[in-house]
């Protein structure tokens, strides 16, 4: 989906008229009819904002250019299953269950946390696990 459709379809989830949007995120009416009819998109410190101020992600705002995977645990990243910071952002590099209150809750040891993760990954656990083992290394949080 585009962001166009996604801004006015979040605008009007939420009953809001464009002035009652442009007023909840400090911009003028024009410039929400604008990102509407894609003649613009938000910028980033605006798209910030509408992620806080509406529980989605910019990921999702801009009509999810990428596929998100939590960088400690590679489980799909969605704006239900995506970790949150302290302020209330998103945070799209992890899930919720790795990243609590802004810091690492995951296992400590690449091992425990592929025995965490087996059970969930719907394939014999023998594949899981050696998926996992050359899969877990590739992400942010087990590289050096």
């Amino acid at each position: 989906m585009k962001p166009k459709k996604i801004l006015k379809d979040l605008r009007e989830k939420h009953g809001l008229s464009q002035d009652e949007m442009a007023e909840k995120l400090f911009v003028t009416r024009q410039a929400v009819s604008r990102w509407e009819t894609g003649r613009t998109v938000p910028n980033t410190e605006t798209l910030k904002l509408i992620s806080t101020a509406f529980g989605v992600s910019i990921n999702t705002l801009l009509g999810q250019p990428m596929q998100l995977h939590c960088q400690a645990c590679g489980m799909p990243l969605a704006d239900e299953s995506m970790a949150r910071e302290p302020d209330g952002g998103f945070d799209e590099k992890h899930c919720k269950w790795c990243w609590v209150d802004g810091q690492y809750a995951g296992p400590e040891t690449m091992e425990e946390m592929i025995e965490v993760c087996v059970p969930h990954m719907g394939m014999p656990h023998d594949a899981a696990r050696e998926f996992l083992r050359e899969q877990l290394p590739q992400l942010e949080h087990w590289k050096g």
